[in-house]
């Protein structure tokens, strides 16, 4: 049987889907596995044993130019010539579901009432019902498993086998200390509400007294890694790095502090240690688990209607954060 799951972006929203992917081919040992995601994002996909083909789209080069959606509906329709038996939209979006549609005669997506742009749902043939602020990653596995009759409960989930591989990167082994512990800040989000303060972060790594590694990927994001390592001699910025050494740098690692972010999210899918800041998203977009834990402001976050304005992440106390690291790294 061929399948293609479409799940485009964003790297927070791949990963939690991708956990899916060992326990469907277990199921399914002849199962071939294609996955269409934004050329961007191919090397998080990169190396995990269970896809056998990765299907770029630059779906995004649209919104700058419009005439760019013929060139890309012509590299779906090559794509189709696969001869998919099922296609799998785990985005909910209207975009990914007429990419599933040219794709494929048989989709399989969120139920209406299950997603943000419910009106996708009518593309579908089969329509996988779950709540919408259910668990992200219950959502990613279940819209995945559930059309293959394949159960896929929590504690599978819990005791998954890391999934994320990566090509070892020796450049980036300089960085990493023998003598202290090697932690990963990830300083920068989409929003600015979502961002744990620069002096905060400053001060755990003052606090911790470790080898501190700060990744970045914007110009402000590297302003605000330089300040951090300008003020606490524990800190250090790393070059701009791309995603496959970013993955190596975090399997290499003792600990990543970081916000509601994507390559936060690495950190649990290697099965690596980390805490995660919330402040205006909700907890339940990550599993806790013994060694990936979560702080989270006192406001109170809707599902439905996420606010921006939302900055209560400022207040976190930054002690609660080094107890919880060290907790992690000595316990």
């Amino acid at each position: 049987m061929k399948i293609a799951i479409v799940k485009l972006s964003a790297m927070g929203d791949i990963i939690h889907a991708m956990v899916a992917l060992q326990y469907i081919k277990k199921a399914n040992p002849t199962l071939q596995i294609d996955w269409v995601v934004e050329q961007g994002f191919m090397q998080l996909l990169e190396g995990n044993p269970d896809i056998d083909n990765i299907l770029p789209v630059n779906l995004k080069s649209i919104k700058k130019n419009k005439k760019e959606v013929f060139a890309q509906i012509r590299k779906i329709k090559a794509y189709a010539k696969n001869n998919y038996d099922l296609v799998i939209d785990a985005q909910g979006l209207l975009k990914s579901a007429f990419t599933a549609k040219f794709l494929g005669t048989k989709i399989a997506g969120f139920s209406r009432t299950s997603i943000r742009e419910g009106i996708a749902s009518y593309l579908y043939h089969d329509k996988v019902k779950i709540a919408y602020d259910a668990n992200t990653i219950d959502r990613n596995v279940k819209v995945i498993a559930a059309p293959l009759d394949t159960e896929i409960d929590s504690q599978m989930i819990q005791e998954k086998e890391p999934f994320l591989y990566y090509t070892d990167i020796p450049e980036i082994d300089v960085y990493l200390s023998n003598e202290k512990k090697n932690i990963v800040f990830v300083i920068g989000s989409t929003w600015q509400s979502r961002n744990y303060p620069k002096e905060k972060f400053a001060k755990i790594a003052d606090g911790l007294k470790q080898n501190i590694l700060i990744v970045w990927g914007s110009q402000e994001e590297r302003e605000n890694a330089e300040w951090i390592a300008s003020h606490s001699s524990f800190a250090r910025v790393l070059p701009k790095i791309d995603l496959n050494a970013l993955k190596a740098m975090i399997a290499k690692s003792d600990l990543l502090i970081g916000n509601d972010t994507g390559p936060t999210h690495m950190a649990w899918g290697l099965n690596i240690p980390s805490i995660t800041i919330f402040g205006p998203t909700p907890v339940n977009r990550v599993y806790q688990t013994a060694i990936n834990k979560v702080i989270k402001s006192d406001s109170t976050v809707n599902h439905y209607k996420l606010n921006k304005n939302d900055f209560s992440i400022i207040d976190i106390d930054e002690k609660k954060i080094i107890k919880m690291a060290e907790e992690l790294l000595f316990d």
